[in-house]
């Protein structure tokens, strides 16, 4: 793992919670250094870092620490992650979750999506690249920066970049931190037909190494929420890409 860059720590400096309070993050894993090295990591963006070692200490640290990230290992000695993020999400629905998987183990990286984590690193990992998706996910939620003009408009759906509320034809709907951001940029871009490389790169800022059937399971969950018993408006174009169109 190498060391963290001083240009990491400035871009990071800027990145805080509303009250102007430093953000925290829950880092969740049952081995001692790599805890540690990653909290000297993230203490040295300016957060405030926390660290539990199995399940249940991590289900208890995010009631009392209402953190606004989580770092979280698939493998932990009493139940695994996924069930730590069921948990959490119960009281914290919205808290993005960067989950640490084994380097083979596919199958976690997609249970763990499929469950509602926001987005994964596998082991071996570097310190920056962890820090620096950890940024992305929270610049996601409500700590983002917001423009005067926040509220965007396709049809009868309206997405508000301030508050993060949705709602189509009156009717509010729940996104987590990575459905918002995919909606977001598809609502920048209406009538637009987007590649599956450029959502990537926008949404998920760094190349998935070719997995990019995570585009189609994140565009799935969206048309659940967002098209489900009404006249769609996130389409497939075969071969090209995804657009969003108001409803005829």
């Amino acid at each position: 793992m190498s060391p963290m860059t001083n240009q990491g720590k400035t871009s990071a400096a800027r990145l805080q919670r509303l009250d102007g309070s430093a953000v925290r993050v829950l880092v969740v894993d049952d081995e001692p250094n790599l805890t540690e090295l990653l909290g000297m990591a993230l203490r040295y963006e300016g957060w405030e870092v926390r660290a539990a070692a199995t399940g249940m200490q991590a289900v208890r640290a995010a009631r009392e620490f209402d953190p606004d990230a989580v770092v979280l290992d698939m493998m932990l000695p009493d139940f695994d992650g996924l069930e730590v993020l069921r948990r959490m999400r119960t009281d914290n629905p919205n808290v993005p979750v960067l989950f640490l998987t084994a380097k083979d183990a596919v199958e976690d990286r997609v249970s763990g999506l499929t469950a509602g984590g926001d987005d994964y690193v596998t082991k071996p990992f570097s310190l920056e690249e962890v820090v620096a998706r950890v940024r992305a996910l929270m610049r996601r939620t409500t700590m983002s920066v917001s423009s005067s003009d926040s509220v965007l408009v396709v049809g009868d759906l309206t997405l508000d970049e301030d508050s993060h509320e949705v709602y189509r034809a009156g009717e509010e709907i729940h996104l987590t931190a990575t459905e918002f951001e995919l909606l977001r940029y598809l609502m920048r871009n209406p009538r637009r037909v987007l590649s599956k490389a450029q959502i990537l790169d926008r949404v998920w800022n760094y190349d998935f190494g070719g997995q990019a059937n995570v585009v189609e399971l994140y565009i799935s969950y969206l048309r659940k929420k967002v098209d489900a018993g009404r006249d769609p408006m996130i389409h497939t174009m075969r071969g090209a890409g995804y657009v969003l169109r108001p409803a005829v």
